[in-house]
């Protein structure tokens, strides 16, 4: 894989995170409601979505190759999105 393409995939990845904390954060009612069923059945459904997904544009960018970094990646775009779209979550 190029240099290009490693850049390309930990742009995405990156927004990608910042945007899963987005629809976390905007979704947090469901996800975390007070009926079990409910609960477990919205994190299944929020879960698969989100990795078919990834995994989905990640395959047009670079065939699905996944590094270890990129986990990393993803992971500081979740929390740099979660600290700026908390305030979704208190209305």
């Amino acid at each position: 894989m190029n240099l290009e393409t490693q850049i390309q995939v930990l742009a995405f990845t990156f927004v990608y995170g910042m945007s899963i904390s987005f629809i976390f954060n905007l979704f947090y009612k469901f996800l975390f409601s007070d009926k079990l069923i409910f609960k477990i059945f919205y994190n299944l459904l929020f879960s698969i979505f989100i990795c078919f997904l990834y995994f989905f544009i990640l395959r047009k960018i670079n065939n699905a190759i996944f590094h270890s970094y990129l986990i990393i990646t993803l992971l500081i775009g979740f929390f740099i999105g979660n600290i700026k779209t908390r305030i979704i979550r208190k209305k």
